[in-house]
């Protein structure tokens, strides 16, 4: 930093503090109050934080933070409660869907999510993924898809795109002895048990508009009893990627969301028009 540039940090620290311009009525973005303040312990540039800021607003602007119970697995989704400040329940390792059913079940009038990744998800939580949604259990599923397991060190996941390194798959996953990547979102959009299954991102701000409209939509169904809204939301891992967080987003963006596409899957409102 120059000398000039620490004068003219000075000069703008001065102006707003003898102007007093950081007033309430001047503030246009703030902290939802049901977004905990916690320093986030994700990677730099992760999606994560993002997602869980967009579900923050969305509790506070439907007024539902007493109504709603989240669930959180194994893997980076682990410590989703130590950031939103609404009851939440540990699930074991693929197990979120389930744990979130016998909730829903019991508490039906509450609002009730789960929050995954693509490892727990659309790996060890296959099954009860496929079966949650099959049967029209009335809740939100929140899916993070970031072609990798993150946690525990970057291996290859059902995500993961053909030729895509991990530490699993160094040479790049070979679909022939591999299989190729598993497009869950296109899958449960097919059961008749979903009511809303759309795809998003947050890697750039329109994304995350839509990502949170998406989100708000999966709860407002919620209380028309119409059965599972899904959300994917295909996010980078720079981390594991060996990338920057710009380079991650740049492949997200060339590499990931052509194999998987934004937009709605399977939308009630289209259906009505």
């Amino acid at each position: 930093m120059n000398e000039k540039t620490m004068l003219d940090d000075d000069h703008y620290e001065n102006v707003i503090r003898e102007e007093s311009v950081c007033t309430s009525e001047n503030l246009v973005y703030e902290r939802p109050e049901t977004l905990l303040d916690t320093p986030l312990h994700y990677c730099p540039g992760c999606g994560h934080g993002v997602v869980h800021r967009i579900i923050a607003e969305v509790v506070d602007e439907l007024g539902i933070q007493e109504e709603t119970i989240g669930v959180a697995p194994v893997g980076c989704a682990v410590f989703a409660y130590n950031y939103l400040n609404i009851d939440m329940s540990e699930a074991a390792h693929g197990r979120a869907s389930a744990v979130a059913t016998g909730i829903k079940r019991v508490l039906p009038e509450k609002y009730v999510f789960s929050y995954q990744g693509d490892g727990d998800l659309a790996a060890i939580g296959t099954g009860e993924t496929i079966h949650t949604c099959n049967r029209g259990e009335n809740l939100l599923i929140i899916f993070i898809n970031n072609g990798i397991y993150g946690m525990t060190g970057g291996q290859m996941a059902p995500t993961t795109l053909p030729g895509m390194k991990s530490t699993t798959s160094p040479f790049g996953r070979d679909v022939k002895s591999m299989g190729a990547p598993l497009k869950i979102t296109d899958l449960v959009a097919q059961l008749p048990g979903t009511y809303y299954v759309t795809r998003q991102s947050v890697h750039k701000p329109a994304n995350v508009r839509k990502t949170k409209k998406a989100i708000l939509k999966g709860f407002q169904f919620q209380k028309e009893n119409k059965g599972t809204c899904f959300v994917e939301v295909v996010s980078n891992c720079p981390s594991n990627w060996k990338m920057t967080p710009l380079e991650s987003n740049k492949f997200l963006e060339d590499q990931m969301l052509p194999f998987y596409p934004l937009g709605d899957l399977k939308n009630p409102e289209r259906k009505e028009k």
